[in-house]
């Protein structure tokens, strides 16, 4: 088996995701593996944002994902060799891409990052990378209540 030494964590920046996330950054400490924490903001965004550009909708989600990061993992940050990127596109399709660019060793993702209506319209972000990754996909499911 081949050693893991780039994991993908994508995230929509939601509570669920954060599950993923950590998941990766755990299994990346533990394995000595870095971890490219990745957000594709949606592009129906940029049709909302008329006031600014692309550049400026980019520098937005780079601050809420660097904000998102240190809020909630600050302990293992430190710990971890982490690269955070962000792009605007279809999350789905971004996420495959990213993967096979950078030649991810696996992706590690939350499940139902998206509920209800926008589920069943849009499909599920993780079923369709689990379908057409080119590497492994760690799905995390949010723990059921007892």
């Amino acid at each position: 088996m081949k050693k893991v030494e780039k994991i993908l964590a994508p995230t929509d920046l939601s509570e669920l995701s954060r599950l993923g996330v950590r998941y990766a950054l755990d299994l990346a400490r533990g394995w000595g593996a870095a971890v490219t924490v990745f957000h594709a903001a949606d592009v129906s965004e940029l049709a909302s944002y008329k006031a600014h550009s692309t550049p400026d909708l980019l520098e937005k989600h780079r601050k809420a994902l660097s904000q998102f990061l240190s809020e909630n993992f600050a302990e293992l940050l430190p710990l971890v060799e982490v690269r955070e990127k962000v792009e605007i596109g279809s999350p789905a399709a971004k996420i495959l891409a990213e993967a096979e660019s950078e030649g991810s060793d696996l992706i590690v993702m939350s499940t139902h990052g998206r509920t209800g209506l926008a589920h069943m319209l849009l499909g599920s972000v993780t079923e369709e990378v689990v379908r057409n990754a080119v590497c492994p996909v760690f799905s995390v499911h949010p723990p059921r209540p007892r």
